[in-house]
């Protein structure tokens, strides 16, 4: 039986950012959290409906998003 993904998108659910399946939780909120230097344990404590699981899953989820081969460089503007 294949399991669903914990994280997940849905353009009724927080205009389509990936969230934790089920919840309004989303990766970019869990990646600025541990960026802050905020413990998972602390970030369990905040949102008490996540699990480790779904923390590693918005982290696993992540390094997939920006390990892509394509990398699109950004423009400078000049004056």
């Amino acid at each position: 039986m294949r399991q669903r993904p914990r994280v997940q998108s849905n353009p009724a659910v927080m205009l389509g950012k990936p969230v934790i399946r089920g919840t309004r939780i989303t990766v970019e909120a869990i990646l600025e959290k541990l960026a802050a230097d905020i413990s998972i344990e602390e970030i369990l404590r905040d949102y008490p409906r996540l699990t480790r699981a779904d923390v590693l899953a918005a982290i696993s989820y992540a390094r997939r998003a920006v390990g892509t081969d394509e990398v699109i460089p950004r423009r400078v503007a000049t004056r």
